[in-house]
């Protein structure tokens, strides 16, 4: 198995902007997409790494999502796909950006020691139309998501210290049949299987949010919900 590598690590705060959407409107909009470079050892607490933050509260941060991981490999793709040479480690708004680990091989519930931390895998990241503004792209966020280039979520369960360049090392797989790509399949290309959707949401280490959604919502109501997120305006 390819080492995995924690490349870099990024905290930003949630700030108010006020710019164009890529739809032409425009209004002020918070955010706590924008990450900056992050010199360790930094403390990783049970619901963010000391200095980051999130503005949307409600579908963002919490034990659940304590942090947002990204994989550096992705990053060429992207720049190619949107012709943007700037994008660069957190510019999906990523705490950890990682190498060596992607979608098709991150089970949900594997757990990494990573510093003196121990972290678990909680659900695939579901992209939202801040990505989209954040870049001026309009479509941003849908190919996030339809590519299956989403990234994923960490919980806590050791706190501790971590740093940018340390190994990440997988010490449990409790679910190797729930990869992200399959988990991101189930909840985005074949929602109306409730066989499929019921059986990912009994996965006893996926989020909270996640289980709810597949659990309680019906197809109709799923649709509404993800096309919210992937178009919202403010």
């Amino acid at each position: 198995m390819k080492k995995s590598i924690l490349i870099s690590i990024q905290v930003g705060l949630p700030r108010e902007i006020m710019d164009n959407d890529p739809s032409g409107s425009a209004g002020p909009w918070s955010t706590g997409l924008f990450k900056e470079p992050a010199q360790g050892p930094l403390w990783l607490g049970k619901t963010n790494l000391a200095g980051d933050g999130q503005a949307d509260l409600k579908n963002h941060g919490g034990p659940d999502k304590a942090v947002n991981a990204y994989p550096i490999e992705h990053y060429a793709f992207w720049r190619k796909e949107t012709g943007r040479a700037e994008l660069a480690n957190g510019a999906f708004g990523e705490n950890f950006t990682t190498e060596g680990i992607l979608e098709e091989t991150v089970c949900i519930g594997d757990v990494y020691s990573v510093g003196e931390a121990k972290v678990q895998v909680s659900q695939p990241r579901q992209p939202c139309w801040k990505i989209a503004r954040r870049w001026g792209i309009k479509d941003l966020a849908r190919l996030v998501q339809d590519t299956g280039r989403t990234g994923w979520y960490f919980r806590v369960i050791q706190e501790g210290t971590v740093n940018s360049g340390e190994s990440m090392e997988l010490i449990e797989r409790p679910c190797p049949e729930w990869t992200l790509a399959k988990a991101n399949d189930i909840m985005h290309r074949r929602a109306e299987d409730k066989y499929l959707r019921l059986e990912l949401s009994r996965c006893p280490y996926l989020s909270v949010s996640w289980r709810n959604t597949l659990s309680e919502s019906s197809l109709k109501s799923l649709t509404k919900r993800i096309g919210a997120r992937l178009k919202g305006s403010k």
